[in-house]
């Protein structure tokens, strides 16, 4: 096996930053990304509008122009892979890494192809693939989904919408458009203050008129094929239901982590202990970058303040290679 100086686990935003920084310094580097090219953007809602400027996802000097200020999916789809384009990055898709195994010289990695060695790893794996369960019963069924993609499915449906986030809302608000009698079951007694500010107006409108409904302090107890049991603090309720979309969010992989021996900190939020100057974890030689440094606390990084890790890294490993 031929050494790399530095394989790249994840093909985000973030991986394929670090991949343009290691192109830069020379290294002999290798992304391996388990789906496609930023395999979580596409899995976001094919109506997705980001949160964020173009100019803040920008990244390599590639100028991201989108219609408007704040891009789609689709855009942010097409201005990543023309990215990794440009800087011709060495990415190896639907590659998954199975296991890692510490030797005295690097890390052995043992993906779903092939084996690598290599001097030093990057996990940027992000969190979009480990839904967070509800853990109740009927939660297996057909009908209930971690992710959405969009509204033609629930046309004339009675949909539950669980969560009151960003993605709840934006759920909610569109099926409901598309003609599903939507109602919400929030854990919490308003939806979350931190949703995007142009939509959050919106929502409680819909909530206020009565067109959308919603449960608050309140949880779901059991679902089944053509009902559901809600927790609520008057009681219990049990409505008809044709669907359940839990826009519950979702974790980092935890256990890659702990099979490479990182440190989670479980009294922060499971945040992996790694040092801020260069990202690198306590275990020697393996880095962290993006949203995975967050741990269970999704909200901390983003894109946006997640490219700087890709220079911070980059710039360690050269140094302790030259």
């Amino acid at each position: 096996m031929k050494q790399l100086d530095v394989l790249i686990i994840g093909g985000g935003p973030i991986g394929i930053a670090c991949g343009i920084e290691a192109s830069k310094k020379g290294l002999q580097y290798l992304i391996l990304e388990k789906g496609t090219l930023t395999n979580s953007l596409f899995n976001y809602p094919v109506n997705m509008t980001f949160f964020s400027t173009s100019e803040k996802l920008e990244m390599g000097n590639v100028p991201f122009m989108s219609l408007s200020n704040k891009p789609t999916r689709t855009e942010a789809l097409e201005y990543y892979r023309r990215v990794a384009d440009h800087y011709d990055l060495n990415i190896r898709l639907y590659e998954k890494v199975e296991k890692v195994v510490k030797q005295e010289d690097g890390f052995v990695i043992t993906s779903s192809k092939a084996d690598y060695l290599t001097k030093n790893i990057v996990i940027s794996t992000g969190f979009y693939d480990l839904p967070n369960l509800m853990n109740v019963p009927g939660e297996n069924l057909p009908k209930v989904s971690h992710y959405y993609k969009e509204p033609w499915p629930y046309v004339g449906q009675k949909i539950i919408v669980v969560g009151g986030g960003n993605s709840a809302v934006d759920v909610a608000l569109e099926t409901w458009r598309k003609g599903a009698e939507v109602t919400m079951v929030l854990k919490d007694a308003s939806v979350d203050r931190s949703v995007k500010y142009w939509v959050l107006p919106d929502v409680e409108n819909r909530i206020k008129e009565g067109s959308i409904k919603v449960y608050y302090n309140s949880s779901i107890k059991d679902i089944r094929e053509k009902e559901v049991f809600i927790h609520t603090p008057d009681g219990e309720v049990t409505i008809e239901n044709d669907f359940v979309l839990a826009m519950t969010g979702y974790k980092p992989n935890f256990a890659l982590l702990e099979q490479i021996g990182v440190t989670l900190n479980l009294d922060a939020h499971s945040q992996p202990c790694y040092d801020q100057a260069n990202q690198e974890s306590n275990v020697k030689g393996v880095y962290l970058a993006g949203v995975v440094c967050g741990g269970l606390n999704t909200r901390e990084f983003f894109i946006e303040n997640s490219i700087s890790h890709a220079v911070a890294i980059i710039e360690d490993i050269s140094k302790k290679i030259s």
